[in-house]
């Protein structure tokens, strides 16, 4: 975390620093949408292993998705899954 400190206090402008509930959204899109700002991001790799040393529980660090401090993939829409979906 020091080293994304360290680029705040720069001035250096990160896509997190600039709307940080997004990162912690509750639709995928969002969720998608933070992935995708993080992908240029010059501090991507220390802010995952920090997240994950840290046990963030939640939200979308270095350009993954954690839920319950595991990265996962993509994030459910909220409610029941479809019967589709469950049947497969």
């Amino acid at each position: 975390m020091a080293v994304i400190g360290t680029w705040f206090a720069a001035g250096t402008a990160l896509a997190c620093g600039t709307n940080p509930d997004l990162f912690f959204a509750e639709s995928p899109q969002d969720v998608a949408r933070a992935k995708e700002l993080c992908a240029g991001c010059p501090v991507r790799a220390a802010c995952l292993t920090g997240a994950l040393q840290r046990g963030e529980p939640w939200g979308v660090w270095g350009g993954e998705l954690l839920l319950r401090g595991t990265i996962v993939p993509t994030k459910r829409a909220r409610g029941r899954p479809r019967k589709s979906e469950m049947a497969a």
